[in-house]
């Protein structure tokens, strides 16, 4: 695959991204148990460790079905 291909992959996966966003199709992205949030009067932290977990094998299990 060269380098004009894999920008367009990653284009077409950005706009699928927005439109699932724009629709509340990632409503659940941040709220899942294990995500850590913090909020104090000047404070705000946010650490999605769950959210990322599933992102991560998600994405995992499709790059193991294009190499297949």
């Amino acid at each position: 695959m060269n380098g004009g291909n894999f920008l367009i992959y990653i284009g077409i996966v950005l706009i699928v991204a927005g439109v699932a966003y724009k629709y509340g199709l990632l409503d659940w992205f941040g709220n899942l148990p294990g995500d850590i949030k913090y909020k104090s009067e000047h404070t705000f932290v946010f650490i999605p460790i769950t959210s990322m977990v599933v992102v991560s094998a998600i994405v995992s299990l499709i790059m193991w079905f294009l190499r297949r």
